[in-house]
């Protein structure tokens, strides 16, 4: 999405630790008409998939989970990253690392939420090492339900997790993939 490109060059900030900053449009601060933007190429991507539910973890994938899923007119789904008093009955878990906090949480989905009958289209704001996205089709496994793939808005190809997962064939969608970046530079993959 060559508009999302300008709009990383133009407001993105890249830190030390391969650590990119979107939070003026992407993960704090929303710009919601863009946003939109985002959730209708995902569905144009897509649709032609059976996508009966999006799933994402929470917090920073809602905004992009839940722009989709109005373009797919199908429910959000984010995993919570902790195990909550709010659940009803049982719930499905993974295990995740997330690398921008390199800290490990666990993920929890209500069994209420996904049917195997589900075919689920997994969507976050940035895919790095792929961990995030790896619990989130552990738990769409283990409700046996079919993974319609995998979008992010952000990924860092340098760091391998979407190519990892399409060599396990899982069809993965990018937005935006960077192959380089650093304190002045960022290259895209073409």
């Amino acid at each position: 999405m060559k508009a999302l490109e300008e709009k990383i060059l133009a407001e993105g900030k890249v830190c030390s630790g391969d650590i990119l900053l979107v939070g003026g449009f992407l993960n704090q601060r929303i710009d919601t008409d863009f946003i939109f933007r985002m959730g209708e190429e995902i569905h144009d991507l897509f649709k032609d998939s059976r996508v009966t539910k999006i799933l994402t973890v929470e917090a920073s994938g809602i905004a992009i989970a839940l722009a989709a899923a109005q373009c797919f007119h199908v429910p959000m789904i984010f995993a919570k990253k902790s195990s909550a008093s709010n659940f009803s009955g049982d719930v499905y878990k993974s295990k995740v690392h997330s690398y921008t906090h390199n800290k490990d949480f666990e993920i929890a989905v209500s069994k209420d939420f996904i049917k195997k009958t589900d075919s689920i289209l997994v969507i976050d704001d940035f895919l790095a090492t792929g961990e995030a996205v790896e619990g989130l089709l552990d738990i769409v496994k283990q409700a046996g339900a079919e993974i319609a793939g995998v979008s992010a808005a952000i990924e860092k190809g340098f760091q391998g997790g979407g190519d990892a997962l399409r060599a396990k064939g899982i069809r993965v969608e990018s937005l935006a993939i960077i192959d380089e970046m650093d304190g002045e530079n960022i290259k895209f993959r073409s």
